[in-house]
C-alpha cells in the first residue's frame, strides 16, 4: 500500500494485507485480536494502520491490556487499559508507531464492519447515536470492569459464530454486532451526558441539517468551497445555512469546509509522495501560490515548512 490517503473497504483491505488470524465474514466484517506472544502474527492490520486511510464502515477497537496511540482526523488519542475507540465512516485513521517489544504486553481486540453490512441489518446509526458531531471530538472512552467483560463476551461469541459454519451465521453475527454497538454507543452517550453540557440542545431538524451539511462537506470539499453550493444542496439560503451551522456547532460553515481541506492537505503533505504541485491539483486550487497562502493562513506554516517539520 502506498502512502497516499485512501478510502479502504474490507475487500481492498484483505487484498492489501495477508491477514493471518482475523475472522472474516463475506467481505462484510473482520474480527481480530492482537494479543500476547501471538501479537507478532497480527502485524497485518498494524502495518496497514501505519498509513492514514479512510474506512468505509465502522471500526471498533477495545484495549484490555497495554497502551496504543491512534490518530483520528489528525487528533491523537491514547488507548490505555479498558479503552474503547469508535471510528465512524469517513474518518481518517492512523496508528502511531508500535515497538515490537510492546506487542507482547498488548491485548487489543478489533471489529471492522462495512457500512453496507450495517445498512443491511437495519442498524440506524443516526437514530441510535444522536450526536455524531461529538464523536468526532471524543471517539475514545474507558470501560469499567463490567463493560469490558461484556465487550469481551460479545467478541468471543461473535468469533464462535464465525467458526461454527452455521447456515444463518451472517444474520447471527449481524445481531451480535448490532447489540454490541448499541452497548458501546450507550456507554458513550451516558458519558457525554455526565459532562458539562456545551450549549442548549439543538432541534432534531437542525441536527439533521448539520449532519447532512458535514456529509456533503466530507464528500465535496476538494471541489466546492463556497457556502452557496452546500446551501443549494440543502435547499437553504447561504445566510440561513451559515447561521444554522454556527449556532449548532459553534463554528462557521466556511470554517468547517476549510478544516476538511486543511486536514486533507496535511495528510497528503505528511504521508504521501506527491509533490506540492500534484497536491494543488488534487485539492483543486487554481495555483500553487493560492494554496500556499491558504495553507499558511490556517496553519502558520507554508506547505514546504509543514512537510519538513
Amino acid at each position: 500500500m502506498n502512502q497516499d490517503l485512501q478510502t479502504v473497504d474490507i475487500t481492498r483491505l484483505l487484498a492489501l494485507s495477508s491477514i493471518a488470524d482475523e475472522y472474516v465474514l463475506d467481505r462484510s466484517a473482520i474480527l481480530g485480536e492482537i494479543t500476547g506472544t501471538m501479537a507478532g502474527q497480527s502485524r497485518a492490520l498494524l502495518d496497514l494502520l501505519k498509513y492514514p486511510f479512510r474506512f468505509d464502515g465502522f471500526m471498533l477497537f477495545f484495549l484490555k491490556k497495554g497502551r496504543l496511540e491512534i490518530d483520528v482526523n489528525l487528533s491523537r488519542f491514547e488507548l490505555t487499559e479498558h479503552s474503547l475507540l469508535v471510528v465512524i465512516p469517513g474518518n481518517i485513521v492512523k496508528l502511531a508507531s508500535v515497538p515490537d517489544a510492546s506487542l507482547a504486553n498488548t491485548d487489543l481486540y478489533f471489529t471492522l464492519v462495512s457500512g453496507e453490512f450495517m445498512s443491511g441489518i437495519r442498524f440506524d446509526f443516526q437514530k441510535v447515536f444522536q450526536d455524531s458531531l461529538r464523536v468526532m471530538d471524543t471517539p475514545c472512552l474507558t470501560l469499567d470492569d463490567a463493560q469490558l467483560s461484556l465487550a469481551e463476551d460479545y467478541f468471543q461469541l461473535s468469533r464462535k459464530v464465525l467458526l461454527g459454519n452455521l447456515p444463518n451465521r451472517r444474520e447471527m453475527l449481524g445481531s451480535l454486532l448490532t447489540s454490541f454497538i448499541y452497548m458501546a454507543l450507550g456507554v458513550w452517550t451516558t458519558r457525554m451526558q455526565e459532562e458539562e453540557p456545551r450549549e442548549p440542545q439543538a432541534s432534531a431538524r437542525v441536527k439533521q441539517l448539520t449532519e447532512r451539511f458535514l456529509t456533503l462537506v466530507a464528500r465535496h470539499h476538494n471541489r466546492e468551497r463556497g457556502v452557496a453550493f452546500y446551501a443549494s444542496e440543502l435547499c437553504l439560503t447561504p445566510k440561513y445555512l451559515s447561521k444554522l451551522i454556527k449556532d449548532a456547532t459553534g463554528r462557521s460553515a466556511p470554517d468547517w469546509i476549510d478544516s476538511y481541506v486543511i486536514l486533507e492537505a496535511k495528510n497528503l503533505l505528511k504521508y504521501s509522495d506527491k509533490s506540492i504541485k500534484e497536491i494543488v491539483a488534487v485539492l483543486n486550487f487554481p495555483s500553487q501560490s493560492v494554496f500556499n497562502k491558504f495553507f499558511k493562513t490556517h496553519t502558520g506554516q507554508t506547505p514546504t515548512e509543514y512537510r519538513k517539520f
